[in-house]
């Protein structure tokens, strides 16, 4: 029997988490395995090191492995990186004449032809994503199999990434001896382990802060409809105070996770930081407040950069379920508040729930996009179900060139 095992790898720019998921026989996902290493290798969600990245990779792998007695040789890759970017498209084919029922070859027509738009030779496509379908003019119906009509037509979200970033990530997955069942741009992971399947109805903004990046995804009619990839993230209030308070980047690093808060005005004038826990030889007090006040500053241009995006997306009327805000930076004190005042929405905190097994290390926001990698994962193959079943009859499936590349394109990489 098929060994009914998935893995999800975030290869993110502080850090890399593989995660070894395993179906237990009432299809619940039990986490056996977690392996994390603080990543090099990568500035703003690319890679600028081969080997820094393979290493980085490598060690995550092998603690996953110990973890979980499982080895790893295949698994979902999260991808992202201010080089990617979306556009939405249609295409629409006549129904064959000899019957007007629409069938899944229909679909795949109509969805290659919104597929065929114009792409720079340095770009490859990622995901292309069916939103909606229209029928003889009738809009809003989410699987046309079975209904009758002369004419289907297929709205799509297409994301697409540099063809160079694209294929140096591939090559690090593969010189870590491990094939790529599917790149998987890291909104749509994170939405998959974070996001309510009212929120997405009602419309919703996936707002997800890694240390090198903000990746913001936006929902509605239980569909994506735009997906923008900031060069902004941790990382930067990071450095902001590791210049603010002359001190090292690790040191700043440490700061911001320990003593890290968004409003100044909650903490007391008298609260110091002996910086002698971080720095032997050093004896300094900071004021916790002035951290916070150089965190806020840049937690608050961060969401006005955010705001902007959605605004200009056209789609700000959309949000009716507000903002979710999760990655790594979502875990600092105070940023709710700010989010939900730049943004003038309700906001919340995701977090990844309802998994089994090592659940409770892996419920911080900062695994979203690695548990949502694992459920994706889940969602597109057929290891929930009995292996003569037909899994995704009747289904659009969101078509990537990754599962297929990934196990083609290793000879070529390596």
């Amino acid at each position: 029997m098929q060994e009914r095992v998935i893995v999800g790898i975030d290869v993110g720019t502080t850090k890399v988490c593989a995660l070894v998921g395993e179906l237990d026989r009432d299809g619940k996902l039990n986490i056996v395995g977690v392996g994390t290493c603080p990543s090099q290798g990568l500035r703003r969600g690319v890679v600028v090191n081969i080997e820094e990245t393979v290493t980085s990779i490598t060690a995550a792998l092998d603690r996953a492995e110990r973890l979980s007695g499982k080895r790893i040789s295949a698994a979902y890759v999260g991808i992202a990186g201010s080089h990617i970017d979306s556009q939405n498209s249609k295409g629409f084919v006549a129904i064959s004449p000899n019957h007007r029922d629409i069938v899944q070859d229909d679909i795949s027509r109509a969805i290659e032809i919104a597929q065929a738009i114009a792409i720079p030779a340095n770009r490859e496509v990622i995901h292309v994503i069916p939103r909606g379908y229209v029928v003889d003019g009738q809009e809003g119906i989410k699987n046309p199999i079975g209904m009758s009509g002369f004419r289907l037509e297929v709205e799509t979200h297409i994301i697409t990434g540099a063809v160079s970033s694209i294929h140096n990530l591939i090559k690090c997955i593969h010189r870590a001896h491990v094939d790529i069942e599917d790149l998987v741009l890291e909104p749509l992971a994170s939405s998959e382990a974070v996001l309510a399947e009212g929120e997405t109805e009602l419309g919703v903004a996936l707002v997800d802060i890694g240390g090198g990046t903000t990746d913001i995804a936006i929902f509605a009619d239980g569909a994506i409809w735009q997906t923008v990839v900031l060069g902004v993230g941790g990382n930067h209030i990071t450095n902001d105070i590791a210049i603010g308070l002359r001190l090292p980047p690790a040191v700043a690093e440490e700061l911001k996770v320990m003593y890290g808060h968004c409003d100044p005005s909650s903490i007391d004038e008298d609260d110091m930081i002996d910086l002698s826990q971080f720095m032997p030889d050093c004896n300094d007090l900071v004021p916790r407040k002035l951290l916070a006040e150089i965190i806020q500053a840049r937690v608050e241009e961060l969401f006005g950069m955010v705001h902007e995006e959605i605004k200009k997306s056209g789609y700000d009327g959309l949000l009716t379920a507000g903002i979710v805000i999760t990655g790594g930076c979502a875990e600092l004190p105070g940023i709710l508040d700010i989010a939900a005042h730049t943004l003038d929405v309700p906001a919340r905190i995701g977090s990844p729930l309802g998994m089994h097994g090592l659940a409770d290390s892996i419920s911080r926001p900062a695994f979203s996009t690695a548990v949502g990698l694992l459920l994706w994962g889940l969602r597109h193959t057929s290891l929930m179900i009995d292996e003569d079943a037909n899994y995704g009859e009747g289904q659009a499936d969101i078509k990537s060139p990754f599962g297929f590349l990934g196990r083609l394109m290793r000879a070529f990489l390596s």
